[in-house]
């Protein structure tokens, strides 16, 4: 058994030490809101919270993160995270989903940047490009999630 702390709740996971915490989020638990894209890290459609770090859980074995805080989208957008309502808010704003299934892992990376500044600083659009980059986005909404990243750092301001 392999205990986790996933979005603040304690679970216990029979599960083989290597399997990616991608697929024992969706196949274990049912949180099916971190998406599969690449497998390789590539793309960012996985990215969970990993204390707090922008982790991508298809390459992460569930093992390294046993008794660590996982955070998953369904937590930092449907629960009281003040940061990831903001970002959540700015995307519909924006209007940043197309076809959608990036989002997840956008606004991920989203907040976990947002967090990583200090309260109030409002990063430039070259900042929220670095912090992005590792996002990719097919239907390229790459302007919109920059300006609803930029949004939601004012909002939080």
């Amino acid at each position: 058994m392999i205990p986790l702390q996933v979005n603040g709740r304690a679970q216990q996971l029979d599960v083989d030490p290597s399997t990616p915490v991608l697929w024992a989020l969706r196949d274990s638990l049912g949180l099916t809101g971190t998406k599969f894209g690449c497998g390789v890290a590539q793309c960012g459609a996985c990215t969970v919270h990993v204390d707090g770090q922008a982790v991508r859980s298809c390459i992460t074995p569930v093992s390294s993160v046993a008794s660590r805080a996982v955070t998953t989208i369904e937590a930092v957008t449907g629960g009281d995270d003040r940061v990831g309502l903001a970002v959540r808010d700015a995307w519909v704003r924006h209007d940043v989903a197309q076809c959608g299934y990036c989002q997840s892992g956008q606004i991920m990376s989203a907040t976990a940047f947002l967090k990583s500044l200090p309260r109030g600083r409002q990063p430039d659009a070259a900042e929220i490009d670095a912090a992005m980059a590792g996002n990719v986005c097919r239907c390229g909404t790459y302007a919109r999630i920059r300006a609803a990243v930029a949004d939601a750092a004012r909002a939080l301001a």
